[in-house]
């Protein structure tokens, strides 16, 4: 592995005279004995309003590397916070992203994982509490759908293209995520912009209680409702009884094209650290359910600067209602 090394006062000095002499970055770092992308960030970063002046570049570089934060050490008391935050299946990058915002210690995701890893060689289980427990990530296979067509479905081409700016809230994604031998269902519907979620346990995912359980989940979010966009499954067939009874129009996707919905993919993939494929929801209670909704609103995530999708919908929420 290349390590790359910071540049000597003298190298500057040559930098400088043969820039003056007009030689290229290529020239340059040939003459210099360094690579050309070493030139090209020296003279990006510490050029001055007056030209690259090799006494001003390197009393900068000296001067940021003084100031640059330092890693921090893995002691027992953040040791206990990091794993304490696992097991609420806070992922590494969430956690580090926390940590910075909130407390400004700088422990980099990369060190998570190697403390979660060196765990597991020692025989423990912390690897249990990422989303894939490490394992990577495997793509479907293209195919075509056999699910038929829903009556008077609205494609997602008719969606209106500030939906895919995310840069409202208000457009939302629906799906289901079913139980093995599909012996119950959760419904799962989540907000685009701020990727608040929310989820209800079903008996069944027949079209009337996906439909019923989908209304009473959005009613008390109509100031923040837009669209819905779901996929081609049978459960949406009483689409228009949605728009009809909250005002909102749904909008389906290309069949087996999940990651025009991809949000709400990640979410159930979220929901799936805390039921396995395993899982029969008709032991599942909604107070369950709640809870560990509660606990991914309440969670930072690295897309939204580490702010929580609780603190966003509220704070739009009220906004809307002033």
């Amino acid at each position: 592995m290349k390590h790359y090394k910071q540049l000597a006062y003298e190298q500057r000095c040559q930098i400088e005279a043969f820039k003056k002499s007009g030689f290229t970055q290529v020239e340059i770092a040939a003459a210099v004995g360094v690579s050309q992308s070493t030139i090209s960030r020296e003279l990006s970063r510490n050029t001055g309003l007056r030209g690259y002046r090799y006494k001003q570049a390197h009393n900068t570089a000296l001067s940021r590397r003084k100031e640059a934060k330092k890693a921090t050490k893995m002691t027992p008391h953040l040791i206990n916070l990091v794993e304490s935050l696992l097991a609420e299946k806070w992922s590494p990058e969430q956690i580090s992203g926390w940590l910075l915002k909130e407390h400004m210690i700088l422990l980099s995701h990369e060190r998570i994982y190697q403390h979660v890893w060196a765990d597991k060689f020692s025989g423990g289980e912390l690897f249990k509490n990422l989303r894939r427990h490490g394992r990577k990530y495997h793509k479907r296979s293209n195919c075509k759908t056999n699910r038929g067509q829903i009556k008077n479905r609205v494609s997602i081409d008719e969606r209106p293209v500030e939906v895919d700016a995310k840069s409202r809230v208000g457009d939302w994604e629906i799906d289901t995520v079913i139980g093995k031998g599909h012996s119950g269902a959760l419904v799962t519907i989540v907000e685009r912009a701020t990727q608040f979620t929310l989820s209800a346990q079903l008996n069944d995912k027949s079209a009337e209680a996906v439909t019923e359980a989908t209304i009473a989940l959005l009613k008390p979010y109509t100031m923040a409702l837009h669209t819905i966009t779901a996929d081609n499954g049978k459960e949406f067939a009483y689409h228009e009884r949605i728009t009809e009874e909250l005002g909102a129009p749904v909008y389906f996707a290309h069949p087996y094209h999940s990651w025009e919905r991809g949000l709400n993919e990640n979410t159930n993939g979220l929901l799936r650290q805390y039921w396995p494929k395993s899982t029969d929801f008709k032991k599942v209670t909604q107070e369950e359910v709640d809870a560990v909704v509660c606990d991914l609103n309440n969670r930072p995530r690295k897309t939204l600067g580490f702010e929580n999708p609780t603190d966003l919908m509220q704070n739009y929420l009220s906004a809307q209602a002033a």
